[in-house]
């Protein structure tokens, strides 16, 4: 059994509290490969290795997935900032910059984030967020933010820190990519496949064009069988974490019907674009942005890669390294603004460039990108792990670790 799917099998499970001084102090440290981090105004040297502790749980049980975000641990958390900070990490601005998106649009489009566990915090959270960096209001007072069970209900399950940390990261990072979309949190009461896909089919059901799911496991037979029932939602762009354990592949980002969104490092630079990205990981692996070729679903129409005869994960890619990572505001058993990571970024914000883009057709949105392959930043440096080709080594064109590559604006999110 290779490294890679030793450790994606131990990704799903029952989830667990993590305490406050878990999410800040971290327990073990992992390495994350970058070499530069950049705050909102200006890049940063940073240590070659930076230290982060997963937020969620490891799951052993069959069925149960992981979410996909790391937290910094070796950058002190912000409780409050001084008239004239600014939080760690990359704001909307940056995000805006670098991917060249409009500063407008997506205006009452809905984005569906799905996650398990309850964020008794959420709302106020994201009004904090928001208003540290100038973003209209998004509340339930207003008709912008609203919260449900996997049921459509207020009957919300027990609240976990773990999922919460990424809970705030997900609804900062669609606000960063589409200030004007409205935001439907719907929470399922466990990580099991099975809730998380029910809270999938309520998303589309209150109306959501938009759904973003940060969470992955250990790949199954099964997994046709949940594709059919949780994710095949023709005119609905749904987007999914690729993993942060390195090269393999994981479940729901291998799902034909999904977009699978990989990772990068991004650190400003002095060229044209004014911004460099390159894989999120390294050729020794463990760490890094997911990828592969899956054992069970078939191949789309729309992937036409040769080395891999099913799904090849990814499709395309954001920041998602910590070293090089993003502000979020997250008071759940934490405290306020800290450095957040992994694919559970990239997922969210690639729902957010969907919906900037406009109402998908009729059809598997994920294809879009593969007919505009031009109208993205196409990532060829850096790698996530061992392997003898493009499915863990970026290069020109389509690779494993970003896809298609990064969104430089929004053509290439269009049919």
């Amino acid at each position: 059994m290779s490294s890679h799917r030793r450790r994606n099998l131990i990704r799903r499970g029952a989830p667990a509290l993590l305490s406050a001084a878990a999410l800040i102090t971290g327990g073990l440290a992992v390495a994350s490969q970058s070499s530069a981090f950049a705050n909102t105004t200006t890049a940063e040297p940073a240590a070659t290795t930076v230290h982060t502790h997963r937020l969620c749980s490891q799951p052993s049980k069959p069925g149960y997935m992981a979410c996909q975000a790391e937290v910094r641990t070796d950058l002190k958390s912000q409780k409050s900032l001084g008239r004239q900070d600014t939080p760690k990490g990359f704001g909307p601005a940056d995000l805006q910059a670098a991917y060249n998106l409009p500063k407008d649009g997506g205006k009452d489009a809905t984005v569906a984030i799905v996650d398990a566990n309850d964020d008794p915090n959420a709302e106020k959270d994201l009004a904090a967020y928001r208003s540290q960096y100038g973003l209209p209001e998004c509340s339930t007072g207003n008709g912008c933010f609203k919260k449900i069970d996997q049921d459509g209900g207020t009957n919300y399950p027990a609240p976990d820190a773990g999922w919460a940390g990424e809970i705030s990261l997900d609804v900062d990072m669609v606000s960063a990519a589409c200030p004007q979309c409205k935001i439907l949190l719907v929470e399922a009461k466990s990580a099991s496949m099975d809730d998380l896909g029910a809270a999938v089919n309520q998303a589309v059901k209150q109306g959501a064009k938009y759904v973003s799911n940060s969470y992955g496991g250990s790949e199954e037979a099964a997994d046709t069988t949940s594709d059919d029932q949780y994710f095949k939602h023709p005119g609905v762009a749904i987007t999914v974490s690729s993993g942060d354990s390195g090269y393999g592949t994981e479940y729901p980002a291998a799902s034909q019907y999904v977009t699978a969104v990989g990772g990068t490092s991004l650190k400003k630079d002095s060229s044209t674009r004014g911004w460099s990205e390159s894989v999120w990981g390294t050729s020794a692996g463990g760490d890094g942005a997911g990828s592969g070729c899956s054992k069970f679903d078939a191949k789309p129409s729309w992937q036409k890669d040769s080395g891999c005869d099913k799904r090849a994960v990814a499709d395309v890619a954001a920041v998602a390294d910590p070293a090089t990572g993003l502000a979020v505001y997250d008071t759940y058993q934490a405290s306020g603004w800290n450095v957040y990571g992994g694919t559970s970024a990239s997922a969210p914000f690639i729902a957010g460039v969907y919906a900037l883009a406009g109402t998908p057709g009729n059809d598997v949105p994920a294809a879009y990108p593969y007919a505009h392959p031009d109208k993205l930043n196409d990532v060829t440096d850096g790698a996530n792990g061992s392997c003898s080709d493009y499915l863990c080594k970026a290069g020109k064109g389509y690779d494993g670790p970003t896809g298609l590559g990064t969104p430089n604006g929004v053509a290439a999110f269009t049919k």
